[in-house]
């Protein structure tokens, strides 16, 4: 690796671009990493220092596909620092369209309901933003469940969250969890013979992204139940495929909600906002 930090970085994104779509940022997000700085001030300040031997570790790394979010253990969302494990899916910038169509749907939530919470980050970004809501997130991995908790206290916002072990897959998973003005859920949602990059298939949690031969079973299993969870006037939002839309709407009417799609920043079907029809 070549002696300066701007060198270096050079270097690091030509021999990542065979792999990453996104070489220099990696790069350069790897090389803050590396120095304990943020990026604005390896950019600023740090590109003519000498480089650190930890980076080229870090590059080999990120060469062999495993993701930067795992190798920095952080991922921003929502504008939020979010410590990620292997436990837990990456928090991406796609499911943000959830959070602004929950704020949108449900702009006064006193209690908050999150299906598969795994890092907590879109449950606590909804808290974060609605000072009076209380949250529970659930999750069937108690490893993701104590991300999700360290990450609470990290924004300090465990005060009004609590993370629970439950399994939707199971009979009375939801005794004693009461009714929800707003539920919210990235539920698995990929086909089981999908292909995916090296980067997610041999590295974030398999059964947060399966949900078999249409990737739709997690819906099947989780919308009949979400009418008894839910006030009255109470939204549920789901993020789905960009191509399931029209399958998981079907879902949703047979359970009795109407629906409205939210789509993401690259216009693609990203979320559902499920409620029951005014009588």
């Amino acid at each position: 690796m070549s002696n300066t930090v701007a060198q270096a970085v050079h270097a690091a994104a030509e021999g990542l671009a065979a792999t990453s779509d996104t070489a220099r940022l990696d790069a350069e997000v790897l090389m803050a990493h590396a120095l304990g700085c943020s990026r604005s001030d390896l950019l600023l300040r740090r590109m003519q220092d000498a480089a650190p031997d930890a980076y080229v570790a870090l590059v080999k790394r990120r060469a062999a596909q495993e993701p930067v979010a795992h190798i920095t253990g952080t991922q921003e969302f929502w504008g939020l620092p979010f410590r990620v494990t292997a436990d837990t899916l990456i928090p991406r910038g796609d499911s943000e369209a959830i959070v602004e169509a929950a704020l949108q749907a449900c702009p006064a939530p006193v209690r908050v309901l999150d299906c598969g919470t795994g890092t907590g980050a879109i449950l606590l970004a909804v808290l974060h933003e609605r000072s009076a809501a209380q949250g529970v997130g659930i999750d069937c991995s108690a490893a993701a469940l104590a991300v999700a908790q360290a990450n609470a206290e990290a924004l300090g916002l465990a005060a009004r969250s609590t993370m629970r072990l439950a399994d939707w897959t199971r009979d009375g998973w939801a005794e004693g969890l009461g009714r929800f003005d707003l539920i919210l859920s990235n539920p698995p949602y990929v086909e089981d013979d999908a292909q995916l990059a090296p980067s997610v298939r041999d590295y974030e949690p398999a059964g947060a992204l399966f949900a078999g031969p249409e990737g739709l079973d997690d819906y099947r299993r989780l919308i009949p139940q979400l009418p008894a969870l839910l006030t009255p006037a109470g939204i549920a939002v789901l993020e789905i495929g960009h191509r399931q839309d029209e399958a998981v709407a079907m879902i949703a009417a047979s359970a009795g909600f109407a629906t409205r799609l939210h789509r993401d920043l690259a216009g693609r079907p990203r979320a559902l906002t499920l409620s029951r029809p005014e009588m």
